[in-house]
């Protein structure tokens, strides 16, 4: 409250400088527009987008003589152009041209603060808002794949609801989270997969809470001297999530709806035998009868999804505001996926040096699913029809309602037509961030994040059921409650220390908090007609819990020499609660080089500019960590010596 309060009580108010509000187009080397585009005044937090039609309007307040307005565009080189305060310049066309390395592009995953990717000792991904809509895919984590090189994204389970699991850097940890470090705007979010009713491989994760139109990018990097600043949570490395802001001018209204339909590619081969597994007949002499049970619980499923966005924004204020709904069907019938969502953020400038920005995103979803061999390995749909005989008819008997039992594996069409098997997910994300920039060389950056969510689980299998072990019926409920503060700052210092010469200081700390816990409760041979876990002649109950925290700094020097040659070291310390006592404190260093040879003389007067007219070379090395997979209660438990 004091900080604002200082804000308000001492910020510079825009009437005290001449505005100037500048108009114009950003457009590729064909005169094509480039919506999106990213307009700024160098070494403020003044800023804009492109619309649909590349045309944007920046209203300038000029401290100054002159600012510098420089255009950006994912894949081409950036443009500036001086604006004078007395030279009637109103209207600017930004002509980009293509940037083949992309050295160029402002990215900030591992930097803490906007870097042009030239400067970089390390690789790092982005993948753009086209890519991932173009996936057609409702899930962010599926998106991914295909579009990151060395990077493995795979389906965890056919269910509409089922997960994705991605592995940057491969699995590094027997016991630990092999998961990258997740964050959306520079706010920490949990990704964990709590398989609270043991689908048997469908378990969901939290990355499906996000829905990809609300991304703008996706910043990847894999390697430990990329993500050295992220401490003992990057491991195994860091997607960072950029979701889309508003823009000064006109409201722009989107809206996108779309259809489609899914279906198994490929069916698995069926014994069509004449003859039972001992190669005889019926006793009346006739062939036996085989049943394709792919074809009772395969279908052609249908999705629908609707989605709207508004933007614009006008004097000191942007805005974004989206919502969504979402409805898939899976392939197994009676598996399907809803999910509602909405997302806001405004951008609000205080004063010419300082910026407000606010947002959040709501979800909330619910999925019926078909369990797979969760409870036991001959329980499930799959497992029933794939490792059971296919010599009788799976349907119920049209007089008693009774599903043939085959034995030792449940009937795959009781699974689907009886069992209910559901999921609900509450889900908030939200920050708060101010950045400061009292100074031309100096800016100071903010964030509060807050992710919160509540997943509920319910299962329930109707006695005088095929699945072996549970013929008197089965009840299971679970929750899991996850909360997850961040407080995260980062200072930046450029200072010119030598003619061609930059340096670039980065200093940062971070305060993290985290809890959740785990409550289940499951009963046997259920009463009859009851559905409820009490009603079980036997009844189990599980309780845990989780709470840690984690601190640490960082600081990180980046020297340019003309605009060639970039050396960066940096160091972190973090300290966390779960580690032991004696090792307490973990330290991160990385060092890193890149130069950009093709801008030395000898090459640019030679053929070699004709072949490679980019050329960098780079190093990089760095230790990054995990948390243990200890958890922050495990020494706390009874020991049976017996």
């Amino acid at each position: 409250m004091r900080l604002l309060a200082f804000l308000f009580g001492f910020g510079i108010p825009a009437a005290a400088f001449a505005q100037l509000t500048i108009t114009g187009a950003v457009t590729d080397e064909r005169g094509e527009p480039l919506p999106g585009a990213s307009i700024g005044v160098v070494g403020t937090t003044i800023g804009t987008t492109a619309d649909a039609d590349g045309q944007f309007a920046l209203v300038l307040p000029l401290p100054a003589a002159e600012v510098l307005l420089e255009a950006r565009f994912v894949g081409y080189q950036s443009a500036q152009r001086a604006i004078r305060q007395n030279d009637g310049l109103t209207t600017v066309v930004f002509q980009l041209a293509v940037d083949a390395l992309q050295l160029d592009e402002i990215v900030v995953t591992g930097l803490s603060a906007a870097t042009s990717r030239k400067q970089l000792g390390h690789a790092i991904s982005t993948v753009s808002a086209r890519q991932l809509t173009t996936a057609g895919t409702s899930a962010l984590d599926k998106a991914l794949t295909g579009k990151l090189a060395g990077a493995l994204v795979q389906q965890n389970s056919g269910n509409p609801a089922g997960g994705a699991t991605v592995r940057l850097r491969g699995t590094s940890t027997v016991l630990g989270d092999a998961d990258p470090l997740y964050m959306v705007d520079g706010v920490v979010v949990n990704n964990s997969s709590p398989e609270l009713i043991r689908l048997g491989g469908g378990a969901q994760n939290r990355l499906g809470d996000l829905n990809p139109n609300d991304v703008e990018r996706v910043e990847v990097v894999k390697g430990a001297a990329a993500a050295a600043l992220y401490g003992s949570r990057a491991n195994n490395g860091v997607v960072q999530i950029f979701t889309k802001r508003g823009s000064l001018g006109k409201p722009q209204l989107t809206y996108t709806s779309r259809f489609s339909t899914a279906q198994v590619r490929k069916t698995l081969a069926v014994n069509k035998a004449p003859v039972d597994n001992n190669g005889d007949k019926n006793p009346d002499g006739s062939d036996v009868q085989r049943f394709d049970h792919q074809d009772f619980i395969f279908r052609r499923a249908a999705g629908t999804e609707h989605y709207v966005s508004v933007l614009g924004g006008a004097g000191r204020t942007r805005y974004f505001a989206s919502g969504s709904y979402l409805a898939d069907q899976g392939v197994v019938a009676n598996s399907s996926f809803r999910r509602m969502g909405g997302r806001t953020r405004i951008d609000q400038e205080l004063s010419p040096w300082a910026t407000l920005s606010v947002g959040g995103h709501f979800s909330f979803s619910n999925s019926n699913d078909v369990p797979n061999g969760g409870l036991n390995s001959n329980y499930g749909a799959l497992t029933g029809f794939i490792f059971g005989p296919n010599t009788y008819d799976p349907t119920p008997d049209p007089t008693t309602g009774a599903y043939p039992n085959q034995g030792v594996l449940a009937n795959p069409l009781e699974v689907i037509d009886r069992y209910d098997f559901t999921q609900e997910v509450s889900r908030y994300i939200g920050y708060a961030q101010l950045n400061l920039a009292p100074l031309s060389r100096l800016s100071i950056d903010y964030t509060l994040g807050l992710d919160t969510y509540d997943q509920t689980a319910l299962a329930f299998i109707p006695a005088r059921t095929s699945a072996p072990g549970l013929a008197n019926g089965f009840a299971r409920r679970a929750t899991f409650d996850f909360l997850q503060l961040n407080n995260d700052i980062h200072v930046r210092y450029q200072q010119d220390i030598a003619p061609n010469v930059q340096s670039t200081l980065l200093v940062g700390g971070t305060l993290q908090y985290e809890k959740g816990a785990t409550f289940s409760a499951e009963g046997k041979d259920l009463s009859p007609v009851a559905q409820t876990v009490s009603s079980g002649a036997t009844v189990v109950a599980s309780e845990f819990r989780s709470e840690k925290a984690l601190y640490g700094g960082f600081v990180q020097q980046t020297v340019a020499f003309s605009d060639q040659l970039f050396l960066t070291g940096a160091a972190r310390v973090d300290a966390s609660s779960v580690y032991g006592k004696d090792q307490r404190w973990q330290f991160y260093p990385k060092a890193g080089a890149a130069y950009l040879i093709s801008k030395a003389s000898f090459w640019q007067n030679s053929a070699l500019d004709d072949v490679f007219a980019d050329f960098k070379l780079r190093a990089s090395i760095g230790t990054s960590g995990g948390q243990t997979a200890i958890g922050p209660f495990d020494r706390f438990t009874n020991y049976n010596a017996s």
